[in-house]
């Protein structure tokens, strides 16, 4: 059975990870107020060079959910780098 509050407080709850979570954040909100994405659009702000702290307007892409969140992974877990 799956510890969620186990892997809240191992991984999510880093401040690492809170740190990246509000950078995602930050960029979707760059692109809500440029009128490229909506709440409930279904689609995903990408970042084009995989580093979420990089909020840079010319860094963010607007695609699909399925299409941003089905990556090639290593064994690491991590994106691969093409």
């Amino acid at each position: 059975m799956r510890n969620y509050r186990k892997e809240y407080d191992n991984y999510q709850g880093s401040e690492k990870q809170k740190k990246n979570r509000a950078s995602r954040n930050k960029a979707r909100n760059i692109l809500i107020k440029v009128k490229k994405v909506k709440k409930g659009d279904g689609k995903d702000v990408h970042h084009k060079d995989g580093n979420p702290k990089n909020s840079t307007r010319s860094n963010l892409k607007v695609i699909s959910k399925s299409k941003n969140r089905s990556f090639k992974r290593n064994k690491d877990a991590t994106k691969k780098r093409r």
